[in-house]
């Protein structure tokens, strides 16, 4: 008991010199420190708890082997650090599933509004399906860094300030991602002549 007080009191790079050292209650309180505002993060995003359990559980697995290899460099930003491990944990996640959420749009870029429209009739449903599987395809293809902060601002509803800070740019600079992601798209749209009209 003494000793998990002792750990509970120190900051966690002191923690991480602690499980480095051959301490593994260490990373225990490491874990247990910040295990609810991680499990919540992912499962904002991915909104099942067993995926979600499974993408935490990687997350400390990447962790423990970045910090056995003495990769971790981050001193005094150990939370940033696994939030950045955990939002790419999901990206990746998304990547391999290939499943993209429906956009829950409340942005300027009005293309995906008539995905909603509940009184389609089939002939439209079809052509609906075509258009949204046309336009994952155009996201798919967008640069890496436009593609995320994409993805994060429809697919998850992420603010810009959580943008920021999950992937360790300025808001300005994810702000000016988007934007291009945003021009990309129309551009493509466009070029190919998609109809958007019903």
């Amino acid at each position: 008991m003494l000793m998990k007080n002792i750990l509970s009191s120190k900051v966690d790079s002191e923690l991480i010199v602690v499980y480095l050292s051959g301490n593994e209650s260490a990373l225990s309180c490491l874990v247990n420190r910040h295990k609810n505002r991680l499990f919540n993060f992912i499962y904002s995003k991915v909104l099942d708890r067993d995926i979600a359990d499974d993408i935490f559980q990687d997350t400390f697995i990447k962790v423990i082997k970045t910090l056995k290899k003495g990769l971790y460099n981050e001193e005094g930003k150990f939370l940033p650090w696994i939030m950045r491990i955990a939002h790419n944990l999901v990206i990746d996640h998304f990547r391999k599933n290939k499943r993209i959420p429906l956009f829950n749009n409340n942005y300027d870029f009005d293309i995906f509004q008539f995905i909603y429209d509940k009184s389609l009739n089939a002939e439209k449903s079809i052509i609906n399906d075509q258009i949204v599987s046309d336009l994952q395809k155009i996201i798919l293809e967008l640069p890496d860094d436009q593609k995320e902060v994409l993805m994060m601002r429809f697919y998850r509803d992420m603010s810009f300030k959580e943008i920021s800070e999950s992937t360790g740019v300025s808001i300005n600079t994810a702000l000016g991602r988007m934007r291009y992601a945003l021009i990309n798209l129309r551009k493509v749209i466009q070029t190919n002549n998609i109809s958007l009209n019903q």
